[in-house]
């Protein structure tokens, strides 16, 4: 027969009350009471029913966070500091991959819904803002990330996507490259658009310099490796002589490629940047340049958001905090032509 909060204190001779008590906030409880408590736990080997709980609270501990492509490390990266953060609240984390697919957040959404946790935090594929209203009158906040919301529906946490894109060209011109290819996509996806107008914004400060758009479906190595090879294919003078990779995934794939199966010198020839610089990108066969995403600040942030966010007011401004990406300078550009 399962041991409940009223066994407890008959053996504690306290009430059941003091239990509970002692069980949500301890420091509430006298010393010696607690230790009657804490012996009467042992000697009867009480388990709290946290679901129990959690129902009569009509929240759980749990958060939900829902990232857009978990095969990228940095959303990696960003699931673990949003952990490291949420137990610090004393909260854990239920992770979700909509993977691009925007049935597949439909239906994460759904069981975050149902698990009612105690916030969201999702990279939304596209609009969700019917969808926060619905959480919202459930008394769940959500905070958008990477992505910036409408600041009278929620709060979010992203990164400035065009300054990086900028930060990337710019660089690659500052090493006296004029032929600047852009490999991203697909189109429609806010971080490559927007990484991609910062790219261009470069490139028209700077006359004499051109810029290639290689349009691709995926971001992921082989595809870098595609497009490496078709590059590979082109006379010398109608190569790029820099590459801006959207992600690190396309740059490892295009570095590996051009070292290993052209004649072309990375950087002398051909310099190469990525974006997010992830844990690899100092191990690549030439390390990786590569605008770095602050993925602690970003975590840390986006929690914390969640935890104070109040659904009291309707007429709320929900806080839109924008990072700024930093430039990390490795041999895949560090010379000069």
């Amino acid at each position: 027969m399962a041991v409940g909060i009223r066994d407890v204190a008959t053996l504690a001779k306290v009430s059941a009350g003091t239990v509970s008590k002692y069980l949500n906030t301890p420091h509430r409880v006298a010393p010696a009471t607690s230790q009657r408590i804490a012996d009467a736990i042992d000697a009867l080997g009480y388990v709290r029913n946290d679901a129990a709980r959690q129902l009569r609270a009509g929240r759980s501990r749990t958060i939900g966070l829902l990232a857009f492509d978990i095969a990228n490390p940095f959303f990696i990266d960003l699931a673990h500091g949003v952990e490291q953060r949420a137990i610090e609240h004393g909260l854990s984390v239920l992770l979700g991959n909509s993977d691009e697919n925007v049935d597949r957040e439909s239906r994460y959404l759904d069981l975050f819904e149902e698990q009612r946790v105690h916030g969201v935090l999702v990279s939304p594929i596209g609009s969700i803002d019917r969808r926060i209203e619905r959480f919202h009158r459930q008394g769940i906040p959500v905070v958008l990330l990477d992505k910036m919301g409408d600041p009278t529906v929620s709060p979010s946490v992203s990164i400035d996507d065009q300054s990086g894109g900028h930060m990337a060209v710019a660089h690659l011109i500052s090493r006296g490259r004029t032929r600047i290819a852009f490999v991203g996509g697909p189109e429609g996806i806010h971080q490559v658009d927007d990484r991609l107008a910062g790219a261009r914004l470069a490139v028209a400060e700077n006359p004499g310099v051109t810029l290639e758009v290689i349009p691709v479906q995926t971001r992921g190595v082989e595809e870098g490796s595609r497009v490496a090879e078709s590059l590979l294919l082109r006379p010398p003078a109608q190569r790029p002589d820099g590459i801006f990779a959207v992600n690190d995934r396309l740059a490892f794939g295009l570095l590996q490629t051009i070292v290993t199966e052209g004649n072309v010198r990375v950087p002398h020839d051909m310099a190469v940047i990525g974006y997010d610089d992830i844990e690899f990108a100092a191990a690549a066969v030439v390390p990786l340049s590569s605008i770095r995403q602050p993925r602690e600040e970003f975590a840390a942030a986006a929690v914390d958001l969640l935890v104070g966010e109040d659904l009291s007011g309707d007429e709320a401004q929900h806080p839109q905090i924008v990072l700024k990406p930093q430039l990390v300078v490795r041999a895949s550009t560090s010379h000069a032509r």
